[in-house]
């Protein structure tokens, strides 16, 4: 099973274009940090659990 994540998804981020494929949900987060730090110039080690919940509810598997 596959899990995917869209940037576009997640509130403030509809301009954002990428998106990311891989086979575990941890993977995908993997992805969605490296992502924020370098796309958007985040710190993922400051997103709190409520930041982390909310993108990993727009995790889908397929």
């Amino acid at each position: 099973m596959a899990h995917s994540y869209r940037c576009k998804d997640y509130p403030g981020n509809e301009a954002c274009p990428a998106s990311f494929t891989a086979a575990t949900e941890a993977e995908v987060m993997k992805h969605v940090e490296l992502h924020g730090a370098l796309a958007h110039g985040e710190d993922p080690a400051q997103w709190s659990e409520e930041d982390r919940q909310r993108v990993k509810k727009l995790i889908r598997s397929s």
